[in-house]
């Protein structure tokens, strides 16, 4: 594992190239849903540079990509330090070699009224969130824009569509994700550039997010319901990062949420009115052994991937089953346009297998790690 040095050096070892294998970079890649990303993507060939606060975090991820057998570079960083930021970049760029594909995970909240939460705490939640993916943004595009292509995924939240109460600061920030987003692919686009941004927007998952989040409401935060394992979405930030999609929900709940708030504004206004304090905190004991508010300094533990909502979490998602279905036909018409081959002569598209039983979380659909 090769750790790069800034803002503190972290044990290292030494990592061997292969220009075949591809790049990707995550920020917030300790924990959570980034860490399920890396993970993946490790599983699948790719070389993972991982970027976070936490030397702990990073270096637990670390071991674990490189126990499957894949290739890592590990760096601390707060992502709201752009110089910092930008020097790991430099410093994973030059161990594993150019980056092809960026991923901004990093996030966190606060819950708790408007008028309730601290201004500092206000602002380190669009901080880290909104200027983070602004800051990641900014480094990828530096480090892309001399090749002429990439890809540039940020994790966004299906709360973009709609805002929750006692989470004005994540709400807001998410929003602006979206609308940043938006703006630098149009530039891009305006640059006929090859370069490519996506954003995704997950529902509830089932991370340490609301362990680490800032509660006022007298109790830890948990996530509103229903909610996903993290494995579903770092299947859906792949396939938006093969499908080259500008924008893309993750799960029919998200792509629910995001049509009716479009169609009907006023019902979901009133549904979401009564997302009170009791809707969104949890007494479960669990729930509150493990809360450990982390935003204005890391964990001096290693954080895992799962939160401690697990049992009420989905671990499938019939909606991202149908999406490869649509994307392995695409590739298949793609190729027959292409090659002009005659329909008998065209091999039949690689299309994934109905979700299966999950008995490990207790659902059904596609196992996070099939391709």
């Amino acid at each position: 594992m090769k750790a790069c040095p800034l803002p503190r050096r972290l044990p290292r070892a030494d990592l061997t190239h292969r220009a075949s294998e591809p790049v990707v970079v995550i920020t917030g890649g300790s924990s959570g849903i980034g860490r399920s990303v890396a993970a993946l993507f490790a599983r699948r060939g790719w070389k993972v540079g991982l970027i976070s606060r936490s030397a702990e975090g990073l270096a637990s991820a670390g071991r674990e990509i490189e126990a499957a057998g894949g290739r890592v570079a590990i760096g601390r960083a707060d992502v709201t330090d752009s110089v910092a930021l930008g020097a790991v970049a430099d410093a994973i760029a030059a161990a594993l070699g150019p980056i092809d594909v960026w991923i901004n995970c990093a996030g966190n909240g606060v819950y708790g009224r408007f008028s309730s939460v601290p201004e500092a705490e206000f602002h380190r939640v669009t901080d880290v969130t909104y200027h983070g993916t602004v800051n990641g943004t900014r480094v990828a595009l530096r480090h892309m824009r001399p090749r002429g292509r990439g890809a540039i995924v940020n994790v966004c939240s299906a709360m973009a569509f709609y805002g929750l109460p006692l989470m004005s600061s994540y709400a807001g920030a998410k929003a602006a994700v979206r609308a940043f987003g938006q703006a630098v692919r149009a530039e891009l686009a305006l640059e006929r550039s090859a370069i490519r941004l996506g954003t995704v927007f997950p529902p509830a998952v089932n991370t340490p997010f609301f362990s680490h989040a800032t509660s006022h409401m007298g109790w830890p935060a948990r996530p509103a319901p229903p909610v996903y394992q993290p494995e579903v979405v770092a299947e859906g930030i792949w396939q938006a990062m093969i499908s080259g999609r500008a924008e893309m929900t993750i799960s029919g709940t998200a792509a629910a949420f995001s049509l009716v708030s479009r169609l009907l504004p006023g019902l979901v206004a009133r549904c979401i009115e009564r997302y009170g304090s009791e809707r969104q905190m949890t007494r479960d004991p669990d729930a509150c052994r493990l809360e450990e508010p982390t935003l204005f300094a890391p964990s001096p533990h290693a954080s895992p991937v799962h939160g401690p909502f697990g049992r009420q979490a989905r671990g499938y998602s019939t909606h991202l089953w149908l999406l490869r279905l649509r994307i392995a036909g695409v590739r298949w018409l793609t190729t027959l346009w292409r090659e002009g081959a005659r329909w008998p002569d065209v091999p039949s598209p690689s299309i994934p297998p109905p979700p299966e039983p999950d008995r490990e979380l207790g659902g059904l659909g596609a196992r996070p790690g099939a391709s």
